[in-house]
Order: structure tokens, then sequence, then C-alpha cells
């Protein structure tokens, strides 16, 4: 997985490629967490996530509660079956997606 961080004035833009698992979860909770804790509104860019598991909807779940206290997070460019696995899961009505 790859995690490319782009910054303005409004957000903190997060891309995010390749398999969002077990193994490569802590480092975007790294991320949200101590890089950009300071962050007020956050995008993830999904459009290179080909993949997403438990571990991932986790760092998703947990960064979703962090920013609704202190601003906002949405997703967008979510693949068909990055978005199957939200639907099943029912993180589709959890999490904002564009």
């Amino acid at each position: 997985m790859t995690i490319e961080i782009k910054k303005n004035e409004k957000e903190v833009i997060i891309e995010i490629a390749g398999r969002l698992d077990t193994t490569t979860a802590p480092a975007l909770d790294k991320t949200i967490n101590e890089d950009i804790k300071d962050a007020v509104n956050i995008v993830l860019d999904l459009k290179g996530l080909e993949y997403i598991s438990s571990a991932g909807l986790r760092v998703l779940l947990s960064a979703q509660k962090k920013m609704q206290k202190i601003g906002s997070m949405k997703l967008k460019n979510v693949c068909e079956e990055v978005m199957e696995v939200f639907e099943i899961t029912g993180f589709a009505d959890i999490l904002v997606i564009e």
C-alpha cells in the first residue's frame, strides 16, 4: 500500500493505493493519528485502493469517530469492489462517501 499526503488550506487529502489489510492498516492509522493529527478536514482518495479487510475498516471507523469530534472526513473515488465491502458491512451508512 502507498499513502500520499497532500495539504491545502481547507483540508488534508490522503491518497491510498494498493491493499488496506492487517499488514498495512497500522501505517494508515499512524498517518491519521500522528502525521496529520492537527487536520480538521480529511479526504481519503481511494481511487487506487484495490482491497480492504476488517483491519482497514477498523482504521476508517476509528478515523471517522475522531474526525466527527473536530471536523469532517469523507471518502472519494471508491472502486466498485471496495464499495461492495462498505455496503455489505454497513459502512456505507456510517462513512461519508462521494
